[in-house]
């Protein structure tokens, strides 16, 4: 998926591609990331995002295509003659050296006179706060403390861009959550071209500007969180990014800016789309569960379908609702506990939702209904 190239763009892949032998590992990557953005390339295992990370920072050379970066071509450049610097899952902190020496590291290697590394080291406990910890060894800190010292030295020399691949990986879920919030507050103070790496969706639209989403070596789409998240451009962003509800269908009419569709578990409903599809043209609704709600009235504007209730989850803060349309299809709500008194399993309900909620996908899924958080059964079903 190409895109028009922009006049700040720190980092610019054109055309990209990467084989080993027979195995195309990149398929293309052609497109551009800004200077200062928080850019993620989010896919599952072996979609071709470390790789494409690995080609930006000279680990890896293209088959073909260019990588260039502050507008020179080094898709040849060895790693340490890139303005780059790569944060890794293993923090790899000298064990000898205090927090305080692992950050002023780089710039004594480049032989950066010491009158002018020590502000800057200074500068990178306060944005990374560590101040109080400047004197410890990396055994005497905490995993979250270590990867926040791993940052302060590959941001301490200033770089074009920082590359992290799945940085986050090795902490428990609270600390990972924690350091979503910290990175992008890093981020923003220091104002350097953050690339991240990771298969966790939820770590893609809490930390980024934007999203590359990649499967099978090939860049699906890319965009802001809030596009990708309500208007994917596939289903398999759609069934990849959160939780999905996939209803095939056949498109019958267009309605204003909505297609009218009839779908294969019976009913018709109205849709937002991207595009305008052909009459006739196969397509899928994609419904997410937090936008619908259940009630015992259908709505009046094709945007309900009637389900029976075959199981009531609850889950905290809302109540997971699991209805079972006409044709066995099973989709899911997320309800509060307010709107779930009047329900129960075995009843039926219309399942409804707000203009704008419903979404039009070309093609169909292998199994319709509510995709599974899995990321195996999410790629076997679509």
């Amino acid at each position: 998926m190409g895109e028009t190239k922009g006049r700040d763009d720190v980092i610019v892949l054109e055309d990209v591609g990467k084989s080993f032998g027979d195995f195309v590992a990149v398929e293309r990557a052609d497109f551009s990331i800004e200077r200062g953005e928080f850019f993620a390339m989010l896919g599952p295992s072996g979609c071709g995002k470390t790789t494409t990370l690995k080609m930006i920072a000279g680990f890896e050379q293209p088959t073909r295509g260019r990588v260039i970066l502050e507008g020179v071509d080094v898709s040849r450049t060895p790693p340490y003659k890139r303005n780059v610097n790569t944060v890794f899952q293993q923090y790899a902190l000298f064990p000898h050296m205090t927090v305080t020496e692992n950050i002023a590291f780089g710039p004594r290697s480049h032989r950066v006179p010491k009158e002018t590394y020590e502000p800057r080291v200074r500068e990178m406990l306060e944005v990374v706060r560590l101040e109080e910890f400047a004197a410890r060894k990396p055994s005497q800190l905490s995993g979250g403390q270590q990867q926040r010292v791993a940052l302060a030295r590959a941001l301490v020399n200033m770089p074009s861009a920082l590359l992290l691949d799945e940085p986050l990986a090795a902490l428990d879920l609270k600390l990972r959550e924690a350091m979503q919030l910290e990175l992008k507050r890093i981020q923003r103070e220091v104002g350097i071209t953050f690339v991240f790496v990771t298969h966790d969706q939820g770590e893609a639209l809490t930390m980024s500007d934007r999203i590359a989403v990649m499967s099978q070596g090939r860049v699906e789409q890319i965009g802001s969180p809030e596009q990708i998240y309500h208007s994917p451009a596939s289903l398999f962003v759609a069934g990849f990014i959160g939780s999905a509800n996939l209803l095939p269908g056949e498109v019958t009419a267009h309605d204003g800016a909505d297609a009218v569709v009839a779908l294969a578990s019976g009913g018709t409903i109205r849709a937002r789309v991207a595009a305008p599809p052909a009459i006739g043209e196969r397509v899928s609704v994609m419904l997410r569960p937090e936008r619908l709600n259940a009630t015992t009235e259908p709505a009046s504007d094709h945007r309900s379908i009637l389900g029976t209730v075959k199981e009531l989850i609850f889950q905290g803060a809302s109540t997971r609702l699991e209805a079972e349309l006409a044709d066995g299809t099973i989709i899911v709500a997320q309800m509060t506990d307010a709107e779930v008194p009047h329900i129960r399993p075995g009843s039926n309900v219309h399942v409804r939702w707000n203009p704008g909620a419903a979404f039009l996908i070309e093609g169909v899924p292998v199994t319709a209904g509510a995709t599974n958080t899995d990321i195996d059964d999410v790629e076997a079903s679509l």
